[in-house]
């Protein structure tokens, strides 16, 4: 069972991590997260033992990069189809 100091330790964390998320602006909490999506941090610490496997990483990495070129050739191929450009 948890300690009561551990919970109101937790609770605070808590709370100031919601504080610094709305204090940021909406255009840089974006680019972070992006940022961390395509970096692969959130493959940090899935393996056994919470290790991390570097083949993981670079493997989201790739796949990821690849994704967005993916969207960005089919709007172009869109926009081209609809005579916008």
């Amino acid at each position: 069972m948890a300690q009561p100091h551990d919970k109101s330790q937790q609770e605070a964390k808590a709370i100031l991590d919601r504080a610094k998320r709305d204090q940021e602006g909406i255009l840089a909490s974006s680019m972070a997260r992006a940022s961390d999506h395509f970096s692969g941090k959130d493959a940090v610490g899935q393996g056994e033992g919470g290790a991390t496997d570097p083949v993981e990483v670079w493997g989201r990495r790739i796949g990821r990069s690849l994704s967005l070129i993916g969207v960005i050739v089919l709007g172009y191929l869109l926009g081209v189809q609809l005579k916008l450009w």
